[in-house]
């Protein structure tokens, strides 16, 4: 393909989130959506006229991956389901975006990684809350040592689903959900929280279901982190907490401290201040990162936007992925490690 045309990206699964892929796709410079693929014909044929008459549509996994105008395959199954997809994609020669969580179990997780790896192609997880300004200017800040030793370091996920969002669905089941508001929900929060802080040494988390009774997941969870300097942390998250409130972020160090409410700088103290400082703290708040607290639906696209134009550049070797997959690997892990203490009721050293 000359290097001025567009990438020819293709969806696989086509549920709600692949409604903010292909908006994504729409609006990036250097891509265009040329195919989808769903376990439904007729839901596939309707997705595509959609969003545009031309868009080859398919139930038939090996016709999709054989189009020679697919470059880029977007993995939109079900997070238990993100596996075999995947390889048959890397396999085909296409390049991969796949959202988050990779996968639901360290082994499957391992071995859609290494089967990508095998392939060379590129593999972009959706980690979209890293491409917000906010997101940015706080890691550079902690990279920088502001906040100098960290004392605490903390994240805040109180959503609200409604029960429609668990009813008929893969979601809230352990097949294919892999849990609930943990590995789902709060995530993207865990995914900044480690980004920013490291990972822990060790976890103790308590899981329950106070809402969404009819689920086989937690609805509610809460964990203590211990880091491997010393300092400390919690994990709540919920999606029984109506109406939903901005994901939180909080970190808390000896020099200053930092609190990142979505994509905004709400308080940014330091014990020595900085140029800048103030044009931080008085930014405009950037809805276009909203996180859809109150109903997944009410998500912004812009992340994926930026991440898609991402992985372009990367193609095009003017720009190195600012997520891989090794990376995308930690936050799963450390979720992990938090089922596996609430199940045991004991600690969990990762």
């Amino acid at each position: 393909m000359a290097s001025h045309a567009p990438l020819g990206f293709g969806i696989i699964g086509l549920g709600l989130i692949a409604d903010f892929h292909a908006r994504a796709i729409a609006d990036a410079a250097g891509a265009k959506l040329v195919a989808v693929c769903g376990r439904n014909a007729n839901k596939a044929r309707a997705f595509a006229a959609n969003y545009g008459q031309d868009i080859f549509s398919t139930h038939e996994l090996t016709t999709f991956l054989a189009r020679p105008d697919l470059d880029v395959v977007c993995i939109a199954t079900p997070s238990g389901a993100h596996l075999e997809p995947t390889l048959a994609a890397a396999r085909a020669g296409k390049h991969i975006v796949i959202e988050k969580p990779i996968e639901i179990t360290l082994a499957r997780m391992d071995q859609l990684l290494d089967g990508v790896a095998a392939t060379g192609v590129k593999l972009m997880p959706i980690f979209q809350a890293r491409f917000g300004e906010g997101a940015r200017t706080v890691k550079a800040a902690v990279d920088a040592g502001r906040l100098g030793r960290l004392t605490l370091a903390s994240a805040y996920v109180k959503w609200q689903r409604s029960p429609e969002y668990y009813a008929d669905s893969w979601h809230g089941t352990f097949a294919l959900d892999g849990g609930g508001a943990l590995i789902n929900q709060a995530i993207h929060a865990i995914d900044l929280l480690q980004w920013f802080a490291g990972l822990p040494a060790e976890v103790f988390s308590w899981n329950t279901r106070r809402v969404h009774s009819g689920i086989e997941v937690e609805d509610t969870a809460v964990a203590t982190l211990r880091y491997p300097d010393g300092a400390l942390g919690t994990i709540e998250a919920t999606t029984a907490a109506y109406p939903g409130w901005a994901r939180r972020i909080e970190l808390c160090g000896e020099n200053g401290s930092i609190v990142l409410e979505d994509d905004r700088i709400i308080r940014w103290d330091f014990r020595a201040a900085q140029a800048g400082d103030e044009a931080i703290l008085a930014a405009k708040t950037d809805d276009s990162m909203r996180s859809g607290a109150g109903s997944p639906g009410a998500m912004s696209h812009q992340g994926h936007l930026r991440q898609i134009e991402n992985l372009v550049a990367a193609i095009r070797n003017t720009d190195s992925l600012k997520v891989d997959g090794p990376e995308a690997r930690k936050a799963v892990a450390l979720i992990l490690a938090l089922y596996r203490s609430a199940q045991s009721g004991k600690p969990v050293s990762l």
